[in-house]
């Protein structure tokens, strides 16, 4: 059941990443056969505190050092055994690095191993360009039997947590650094397969995932100011899309703008504009990252000189409200 965040809760602004280690431990006290494999990086990744969470369970974190191969590896053959293998990492490496171990060891035997990194994207902020993963969806999605769930905030991300726990085979999940506000209710279930309308509206489709589910709430606020109604969805599941709910929005308002923290190669607004164009061509634009690297900076910085904010958003609807 989709529960939304009450005005009182969309004020607390909590991190995607810190739902991770203690949604583990609560999949392993409901007995689920969950094991952590680490890159040395268990308390950024927040695996750590799956491990803490009960004696028993500190033999089932396992720490392969900065060798993120061998952590994919180790995940693989742990899942051959009959568990559930959840990788910790930071983006960069837990999907970059180990690129060809995920595609011919886990996704081309359909093994039951959940990438789930976090420090994704430009919300890692002063890591700098080298750690500022902008990649990974276009990697993840292009891959045959991987799901991909980017969520929106700590709510969703443990339901993401407890979707990929639940569902046989790869899955991946994208998690970040920043504290970002609630949009949804902390016992809110979600699906693999839906996208969910946030805002309804009449004039145009805002299509977002991730951190930039915020910056498109306020947008459609910004907009409603001038008089623009916009539809703001939730693409929670990039792959496989909710092709039903999006293309159905865009019937309906004519255009769209795809918001995402990510390259705009190959990410959502690549999904989006692939369905559009074999179900329903329309008028589109697209916020994200424009072939560039990201650099060192706040995330709120970062946000604004790369032109994912929320006035980005808006100014995207206004141009592409003038192609209807």
């Amino acid at each position: 059941m989709v529960k939304f965040a009450s005005a009182e809760q969309s004020l607390v602004k909590k991190a995607t990443r810190a739902a991770y280690g203690v949604t583990l431990a609560e999949l392993a006290k409901e007995g689920l056969p969950i094991v952590a494999v680490d890159a040395d990086l268990a308390g950024s990744t927040t695996t750590k505190k799956f491990a803490d969470a009960d004696p028993a369970f500190a033999d089932r974190l396992f720490n392969c050092g900065i060798a993120e191969q061998n952590m994919i590896d180790v995940a693989a053959g742990l899942a051959v055994t009959g568990h559930i293998a959840f990788t910790g990492s930071f983006a960069v490496f837990g999907t970059g690095r180990v690129y060809d171990q995920i595609r011919n060891t886990v996704a081309y035997s359909n093994l039951n191993v959940k990438i789930a990194p976090t420090h994704a994207g430009i919300s890692v902020g002063p890591d700098g360009g080298s750690h500022q993963m902008l990649e990974d969806i276009s990697l993840m999605t292009s891959l045959p039997n991987m799901r991909v769930l980017v969520p929106a905030d700590y709510a969703a991300a443990a339901a993401a947590i407890r979707l990929a726990a639940k569902t046989p085979g790869p899955v991946y999940v994208r998690m970040g650094r920043a504290a970002v506000p609630c949009v949804y209710d902390d016992e809110v279930e979600l699906e693999i397969g839906r996208a969910y309308v946030l805002r309804p509206g009449t004039d145009v489709t805002i299509v977002a995932c991730g951190v930039e589910i915020r910056e498109a709430l306020i947008a459609a606020d910004l907009l409603a100011e001038a008089g623009i109604s916009a539809e703001v969805i939730d693409a929670f599941c990039v792959k496989p899309l909710d092709i039903e709910t999006i293309v159905g929005s865009i019937e309906k308002t004519g255009c769209a703008v795809v918001a995402e923290e990510h390259s705009v190669i190959g990410g959502l607004g690549s999904a989006v504009a692939s369905a559009l164009a074999t179900h329903h061509p329309a008028p589109c634009e697209f916020v994200g990252m424009q072939d560039v690297f990201g650099k060192s900076g706040e995330f709120e910085e970062l946000l604004t000189y790369f032109g994912l904010d929320a006035h980005a958003i808006v100014v995207a609807v206004e141009k592409v409200i003038q192609r209807k």
